[in-house]
């Protein structure tokens, strides 16, 4: 099962409308292009296409796996108490004082430039069911950081 926003939600479904109607027909029109030009057997045109075709398959099959599954979380009923997922986190490194906000989303959600970070990811799990003001010890692999919460919001 995913947890996931409504905002991941709806970005995973327009993304996956966005493939089948318009990438799944540019693959079939790259196919029918490389079949008019002649011998199959060695057509290498072809057997890219092909292949960009079954690619294209697999990720709309892994999408309506992930929509099929997905968990819409209302972080409306979320509680701040904590660090969850769904939870936006301030914390300050306390080896060089610099702040840092991250929002713990599903793996699906997760985007470093948005600030979004997977729950799966040693930051996210060292800080969960942690509260503000708790100082944790995170192992990533450059080492071990020492955080410590300053806020929690949604």
């Amino acid at each position: 099962m995913a947890y996931m926003s409504q905002e991941g939600y709806d970005k995973l479904v327009a993304e996956l409308q966005r493939l089948e109607s318009i990438e799944r027909p540019k693959a079939s029109a790259a196919i029918a292009e490389a079949r008019d030009k002649g011998d199959l057997s060695e057509n290498a045109e072809y057997d890219a296409a092909k292949e960009a075709q079954a690619k294209l398959e697999a990720k709309i099959a892994e999408m309506k796996m992930t929509l099929a599954e997905a968990k819409i979380i209302d972080t409306s009923r979320l509680s701040a108490d904590s660090v969850q997922i769904m939870s936006k986190v301030e914390m300050t490194n306390l080896a060089n004082k610099a702040r840092m906000t991250y929002t713990i989303v599903s793996e699906s959600e997760a985007n470093l430039r948005e600030g979004k970070i997977s729950i799966s990811t040693p930051i996210a799990q060292g800080l969960l069911n942690h509260k503000v003001g708790d100082e944790v010890e995170v192992k990533i692999p450059r080492g071990t950081i020492k955080l410590r919460i300053e806020k929690i919001s949604y």
